[in-house]
């Protein structure tokens, strides 16, 4: 029977999908390139915005359509599946799946073959191990989900309710997941977590993030070590050491404020003020120089005045970040917002409060990008981009596209920048790597 996997959301929903891949691969699956070739589908769901819940519905209303046409079974996992549960089985779905029962994907699907329709919600994620096979989506870097979970419970965010309070995986079982991938040729790791400095504090072992981080760079063959997402108060001085001190974790930090005013901040259930905030930068700044933050800010939160927009503004332009995630404000239903916010910010302020933001970073982004006219930057090598071009990331999480060909991705690569946007860097190939040693077969 072949599968046939779509992904909405964040970087841990794509490590979700690799894994649900590793795991009907295992059991004799094979992956259909398009849902007409595919037995069983599944829509890995987000629901951190509505448009991203309204994708998700949409994807599955094409696939019932075409379950009209031909013998397909249809399931729905991630947050979505987390929140609506059993109400997507009245809307056609064959099963759903709950974000701490991914583990248990062949045995829903194997219910669902025998003829009925399940809804599985159980926590099984003590068996998400290295053990799990996984089919990743790169050759050289790897999604590594090290916590699941969320206990900060802003008032607006839907993750607490659909992934669950925090849960850490044992440090030494992500060692070893990394030193596997180490032996398959992998040179980048990406640490996952919705909050994902709070790693190790529920296992009261010792076990801390910037531990990992120190451990996971002693590993052979790992030459960069990323990690997301922070949060604020969460960010401890060890973690800023090893960031100054380790090179091979990148000079890269998502710090999301999500408000400058500290109205919104308190309403928002954010546990620091702005001063705080700022007061952080400027001390993972005066430790890591060449560090480059990026962030993300809600805009048209309820009751948000322009006052408190102009102090989100504001903290903008003195945080200059290196790139800035906007999102418009939309009531999640089941959060403390919905519940008890009258969303009273009208849509075209939101809009035009958003363009604001958007054209402010576009500003910022171009001056600081052109620090790095005419340097020389090393990369590694990612892909081809739609434009034809290739691209890669620095260490501080710089995009350059360059001309170039299949045989350098995943290699090192020297770029001279020489033209400058809003956005990605251009340049020229000055050095690449020559051997890199071979990837092996898919993590199974």
């Amino acid at each position: 029977m072949k599968f046939y996997i779509k992904t909405f959301g964040c970087q841990m929903n794509e490590n979700d999908s690799e894994t649900m891949a590793g795991l009907l691969l295992k059991e004799g699956f094979t992956p259909a390139s398009t849902p007409e070739e595919a037995d069983v589908v599944i829509i890995n769901t987000c629901a951190v915005r509505r448009k991203s819940e309204e994708k998700a519905y949409s994807e599955l209303g094409q696939f019932l359509k075409l379950k009209r046409k031909k013998k397909l079974v249809v399931g729905v996992a991630g947050c979505v599946a987390e929140k609506e549960r059993e109400r997507l089985l009245e809307r056609g779905a064959d099963f759903v799946l709950g974000t701490r029962a991914v583990p248990k994907v062949v045995n829903v699907i194997k219910e669902v073959l025998r003829g009925k329709k399940v809804a599985f919600f159980e926590d099984h994620l003590d068996e998400y191990t290295h053990e799990l096979p996984r089919i990743r989506s790169s050759k050289h870097h790897a999604w590594v989900t090290i916590i699941h979970g969320c206990d900060r419970f802003c008032t607006y965010c839907i993750v607490p309710y659909t992934r669950g309070r925090e849960k850490s995986r044992p440090m030494e079982d992500i060692l070893e997941e990394v030193r596997k991938l180490a032996k398959q040729g992998y040179r980048e790791i990406t640490f996952l977590g919705q909050n994902v400095d709070a790693y190790g504090k529920d296992l009261k072992d010792g076990s801390f993030l910037a531990k990992l981080l120190e451990e996971t760079s002693k590993i052979e063959g790992i030459e960069r070590i990323w990690f997301l997402t922070s949060y604020p108060t969460d960010f401890s001085d060890e973690l800023i050491e090893v960031i100054a001190k380790n090179p091979k974790v990148a000079k890269s930090v998502h710090l999301p404020v999500q408000s400058g005013s500290n109205r919104i901040l308190k309403l928002m259930n954010r546990k620091y003020t702005r001063e705080e905030y700022l007061s952080l930068l400027e001390k993972i700044r005066s430790k890591v120089p060449d560090v480059s933050i990026s962030s993300d800010i809600i805009v048209g939160f309820p009751t948000e005045t322009e006052e408190d927009f102009m102090e989100t503004v504001d903290l903008v332009e003195k945080a200059q970040f290196e790139r800035l995630n906007l999102a418009i404000y939309s009531p999640r239903e089941g959060t403390v917002a919905w519940k008890y916010y009258k969303d009273d910010v009208p849509h075209e302020e939101k809009v035009r409060r958003m363009q604001f933001l958007m054209n402010l970073q576009k500003r910022i982004n171009r001056k600081l990008n052109e620090r790095y006219r005419g340097k020389i930057v090393r990369v590694i090598v990612e892909a081809r981009a739609k434009s034809g071009l290739f691209y890669g990331r620095d260490i501080r999480n710089k995009i350059i596209a360059f001309e170039g060909n299949d045989t350098m991705i995943g290699k090192f690569a020297d770029i001279k920048v020489e033209k400058i946007t809003a956005g990605p860097l251009y340049g020229k190939v000055v050095w690449i790597e020559e051997d890199v040693p071979s990837v092996a077969s898919p993590d199974r």
